[in-house]
């Protein structure tokens, strides 16, 4: 069984289901997670409104599973040197099955449906501490595929890698398409948000899994 990690600078992501979700929206934050790193500073990853919307799949294989993503990673860093922050925002799913032939697996994203909010703290603006600098949408398109193999099993799949640096930001995400294929009796998906510091400090938040039954 192969485990995949990190995918693509700056990717997106999208994974699958055969019939629509039972899973409902999640208004504001999902979870988050802390950890005090190496150098004392304190890096917090959460995600928002996360939202897989199951749908039939396209090709009306009874093994394909076809859904569209909606969220948000923030990652904030708190502490002496917040600033000089540098490190990597990353999403993806943690991607179980039961049984299944040759499991493939397929992301795509097309813009605007990803931008990045950088912040720069300024603590004598009334309107508050941070200000949100929005980029234009980051690429075109971009799609990955892998291959997780025979089941059952739990592979982790990173869909969306984005160099991040300064005190805090923000990657959202919106309708990111995907599928599985050669999935029998049912997916779960896992939603986490990783922040990797550039010193090798990592803190993980995972969320509720949704099944693509």
């Amino acid at each position: 069984m192969k485990t995949f990690c990190r995918a693509l600078t700056a990717m997106v992501v999208a994974v699958a289901a055969l019939f629509v979700s039972t899973g409902t929206s999640h208004a504001g934050l999902d979870n988050e997670l802390s950890l005090v790193d190496g150098q004392g500073r304190t890096l917090t990853i959460q995600q928002w409104d996360t939202f897989l919307n199951g749908v039939f799949p396209l090709d009306r294989n009874r093994l394909t599973r076809e859904w569209f993503h909606s969220g948000k990673a923030t990652y904030m860093v708190a502490g002496d040197g917040a600033d000089d922050f540098e490190g990597t925002l990353e999403l993806g799913y943690q991607v179980g099955f039961p049984w299944s032939l040759g499991v493939g697996i397929n992301f795509s994203y097309t813009t605007p449906n990803i931008a990045f909010d950088g912040w720069g703290a300024d603590f004598t603006d009334a309107a508050g501490p941070f200000d949100s600098i929005v980029t234009p949408p980051l690429f075109p398109g971009v799609s990955i595929s892998a291959d997780l193999g025979n089941g059952p099993g739990i592979q982790e799949v990173a869909t969306f890698s984005v160099d991040v640096s300064g005190a805090g930001g923000s990657v959202a995400v919106s309708n990111a398409h995907g599928t599985v294929t050669g999935a029998a009796g049912g997916v779960l998906l896992r939603p986490y948000a990783r922040l990797i510091s550039s010193t090798g400090d990592s803190v993980t938040t995972y969320g509720t899994p949704w099944n693509m039954n």
